[in-house]
């Protein structure tokens, strides 16, 4: 499996993840794993760890989305949007392994994939502010 799918797996179970209670949260990974068999154990880890550490780092990302939205809140943003910003922002921030650019591409494809025409540029946006205010730290 590419990191690109492993991030994937990632968007889709924060996706799923958004439409229930934070304390359902194990649940609802071994729900997403049941109906993806083909996912070996390795990378069930590797998923759950970096799911688990994006869910604990949480706060930090959205207050980084929403200081860079200026009139949009994390309400008005759609929930498919939302995730991809919030495994962006986690790579870009807090994963060392992954170099922003390649979090940044990633983010941008999977909106082209998941969300309207209108949302990779947005995303794009977001995370080239944020990338900036982190060169300048």
């Amino acid at each position: 499996m590419t990191r690109s799918e492993v991030r994937e797996h990632i968007f889709r179970i924060l996706f799923c993840v958004e439409f229930c209670e934070k304390d359902e949260f194990k649940d609802q990974v071994e729900l997403y794993f049941q109906g993806h068999e083909k996912i070996r154990t390795k990378q069930k880890k590797e998923i759950f760890e970096k799911v688990t550490d994006l869910i604990e780092h949480l706060d930090q990302i959205d207050e980084q989305i929403e200081a860079h939205t200026k009139a949009w809140n994390l309400t008005r943003l759609g929930k498919a949007e939302l995730s991809i910003l919030r495994v962006a922002v986690y790579e870009i921030l807090f994963d060392e392994k992954v170099p922003r650019k390649v979090a940044i591409n990633e983010a941008v494809e999977l909106a082209k994939k998941y969300c309207n025409e209108k949302a990779a540029p947005f995303i794009n946006g977001i995370l080239s502010k944020i990338g900036t205010d982190e060169d300048e730290k």
